[in-house]
């Protein structure tokens, strides 16, 4: 049996690829995780050789999650969810170490054979994607050495937190940090990236797919 991961924080979602999953002949889902903390917990318990992951989560983002994962345990085949299919969202996600990018409003078939190829050790992209349009995206982030690597994971964990509008009592409390390292965290932030206000962070978040404005 395949063993399947199923992260997404929409619980209809889950269900929905639970069940898509249980008419599929020798793949099985094995657990649900609703954010990328969750999740990175999920893979050290029940190691599922393919992860599904939605790209954008609360608590940490699936890509910062599909980062984790894979330098956790590479032998973990993940499938990038999302309702995006621009090249570069997908781009972003077969950076962060995805072997696969799904779109969610694809056909059930499309699902398993993403799967089965991950789990196979190939890669997948949704049709509709431009293989060479992506592929070209990736050399150029490659070349430009471009974001998000630029940051640690704790500043892209305190940049997604900043821009989805929590305050800094708020991203101390959740991330075990003093109120005072949050606000260096944000200067270090502003510093390397070349920004001076808050507003700045949030649509360099945006651009670089460490948050959407749409899940």
């Amino acid at each position: 049996m395949i063993r399947v991961l199923v992260v997404d924080n929409h619980a209809l979602m889950c269900a929905g690829l639970r069940l898509l999953v249980r008419e599929m002949d020798g793949i099985e889902v094995v657990g649900e995780a609703g954010d990328g903390r969750a999740a990175i917990d999920a893979v050290r318990r029940l190691h599922p050789e393919v992860a599904l992951i939605d790209l954008i989560l609360p608590r940490m983002n699936g890509l910062e999650a599909i980062r984790r994962i894979h330098a956790l345990d590479p032998a973990v085949r993940i499938v990038a969810l999302s309702m995006h299919s621009g090249t570069e969202y997908v781009g972003a996600a077969l950076r962060a170490g995805a072997c696969g990018y799904l779109v969610k409003d694809a056909a059930p078939q499309e699902l398993e054979n993403a799967i089965r190829e991950a789990a196979a050790g190939g890669s997948y992209l949704a049709p509709r994607i431009s293989r060479e349009a992506v592929e070209a995206v990736l050399d150029r982030l490659a070349e430009s050495g471009a974001a998000p690597d630029i940051l640690t994971p704790r500043q892209r964990e305190v940049l997604q937190a900043i821009a989805e509008g929590e305050s800094t009592k708020q991203i101390a409390f959740r991330l075990g940090l003093s109120p005072k390292t949050v606000e260096t965290h944000r200067a270090m932030l502003m510093s390397r990236l070349g920004i001076r206000e808050v507003a700045g962070l949030v649509r360099w978040a945006i651009r670089n797919g460490v948050i959407s404005t749409a899940s």
